[in-house]
């Protein structure tokens, strides 16, 4: 079925509800390919790098795990806490999938909070370690 020039994707699912999708021209291609439309294959968005920026111009030495762990992030495709605890083992996972980094061994915490559906990483905050033991969760 077409919409407004893109396919509009219709397959019942096994509980009798429908799943009606547009999918992009740029797509339509390796759908008819494939015969399913790929889910999670975008990688994860930033949201909040602001913090980042502001704690890297004050604290210059952590400036460039700042910037390793950014591009990783970015590379990124989560699906589940598993897929950050198999490159980020020292990563603390908490409740409300909130997820803290450890940057330059453990001198400094980044906070973060974690959709994975929506591809969606959220800087929460970050600070160094004595900072963090001040931190409510």
């Amino acid at each position: 079925m077409l919409y407004k020039g893109r396919i509009l994707w219709e397959k019942v699912l096994p509980d009798g509800n429908r799943d009606d999708t547009i999918v992009p021209g740029w797509e339509q291609h390796r759908l008819s390919l494939v015969g399913t439309i790929p889910r999670n294959t975008e990688r994860m968005k930033l949201v909040g790098c602001n913090h980042l920026d502001d704690f890297a111009t004050r604290h210059a030495d952590v400036r460039s795990q700042i910037d390793a762990w950014r591009c990783e992030v970015e590379e990124a495709k989560w699906a589940s806490p598993n897929d950050i605890k198999a490159r980020f083992a020292n990563a603390s996972f908490l409740a409300d999938n909130r997820v803290v980094f450890n940057l330059k061994g453990n001198k400094y915490r980044l906070d973060t909070k974690v959709a994975y559906k929506n591809q969606v990483v959220l800087i929460m905050r970050i600070g160094t370690h004595a900072e963090y033991k001040n931190w409510e969760f």
